[in-house]
């Protein structure tokens, strides 16, 4: 049966783009649908900023009626431009285990991609490093995180036999909450406290309280993470974006921030408990009643989900990081969390992985970045 490749060009389209993974992985213990609203947000190229700047493509696969596929491509004109590079990127690929169809998606981006002259297919990555990267190539057995993704082995085991490389590995540490902190790490901290005073650390209460930080800790995210892979400056409008697409599920005990005299920001880190278990019990739906799993799993877990987080150039190397980690492993302590997920960190960012591991912290998973020159 021939499979052919049409363009997303209507709704009718993009629902069945947006809720195609829910029936390829219905039987995936580990896998967790995504907020369904948040995706008919990220796919509209009316309410998802990032569009304005990149040149797209969403593509499903159909052999013969019967849908069967689907893939993004994306094409960041500012990032390549600043990085000196011309790449086109795929992302949020699902199929099922046919090699026929993956390699129908993979060759149409790529027509796609040389039409528009660029040089070679790197994926999975979206707008940003921010959207889910990479697929898992190590710890198929562990559950899912949020924004981050869940694959089959065959999709990577696909990618490999139509000549993908490895461009970069992103490792993922368990790290456990001690029933007390290091007395070490704490002499670091204190040590950083007294060589810094006139930094402050912040701790919330409310989410109320957080709002007035959201655009100033995304302007030290901007400029602190320019080295990090496929990483994009956040407009002001995508900051509060952004904001407004996590605010409600962040828990206000798990953001640190440190400000300066002048009350700037000069570090922070945020957390999140693992609300996976609500999501899977809501089906991926807030309303009219799933947030109450969610917010509900969210207190009930016993793993805590490090998102994000960040030290100015200048106060880094000061042991900042210490006073972070410090007020982040005591809230976790007081609310009962066992263990905390890094989230994705590049396997060569030795620094981070270094706390990591001095924290007692473990890889157990690792996602994977293909590229494929054009």
């Amino acid at each position: 049966m021939a499979i052919s490749i049409r363009p997303v060009e209507n709704k009718r389209d993009l629902k069945a783009f947006i809720h195609l993974p829910e029936r390829i992985h219905k039987d995936h213990p580990n896998w967790v649908p995504p907020l369904w609203g948040d995706e008919w947000v990220f796919f509209n190229e009316k309410k998802n900023k990032s569009f304005r700047h990149c040149e797209t493509t969403l593509l499903l696969a159909y052999r013969d009626d019967k849908l069967v596929g689907r893939i993004m491509g994306v094409i960041h004109h500012p990032y390549n431009k600043e990085k000196n590079e011309n790449n086109a990127r795929f992302n949020f690929m699902e199929a099922w285990d046919d090699r026929e169809v993956i390699k129908a998606l993979i060759d149409a981006v790529a027509v796609w991609a040389r039409a528009n002259k660029t040089e070679k297919l790197v994926g999975p990555l979206a707008f940003s490093d921010k959207d889910p990267q990479g697929y898992l190539v190590e710890g198929y057995d562990e559950p899912m995180v949020i924004a981050s993704h869940c694959n089959f082995k065959y999709i990577t085991d696909h990618l490999s036999e139509l000549d993908f490389e490895k461009e970069l590995d992103l490792v993922v540490y368990k790290v456990p909450v001690p029933e007390q902190t290091p007395e070490l790490y704490l002499k670091i901290a204190e040590r950083a406290r007294k060589n810094n005073p006139e930094l402050r650390l912040v701790e919330f209460k409310t989410r109320r309280q957080l709002r007035k930080y959201i655009r100033p800790i995304l302007t030290l995210v901007n400029d602190t993470f320019t080295g990090i892979y496929g990483f994009t400056k956040f407009t002001p409008e995508e900051m509060d974006d952004f904001a407004n697409r996590y605010i409600f599920v962040l828990d206000p005990r798990f953001i640190k921030v440190i400000v300066d005299k002048q009350a700037k920001p000069v570090a922070f880190v945020i957390g999140m408990p693992d609300i996976s278990g609500g999501i899977k019990q809501a089906r991926g739906y807030l309303f009219p009643f799933g947030f109450i799993p969610v917010l509900t799993s969210g207190r009930k877990a016993s793993q805590l989900n490090l998102l994000l987080g960040a030290v100015h150039p200048d106060y880094q190397n000061k042991g900042l990081d210490t006073i972070l980690g410090s007020a982040m492993l005591d809230s976790a302590r007081k609310a009962g969390k066992t263990h905390m997920d890094s989230h994705l960190e590049m396997e060569t960012n030795t620094k981070v992985r270094a706390e990591m591991e001095y924290m007692g912290g473990e890889v157990y998973k690792r996602y994977r970045i293909f590229q494929r020159a054009l």
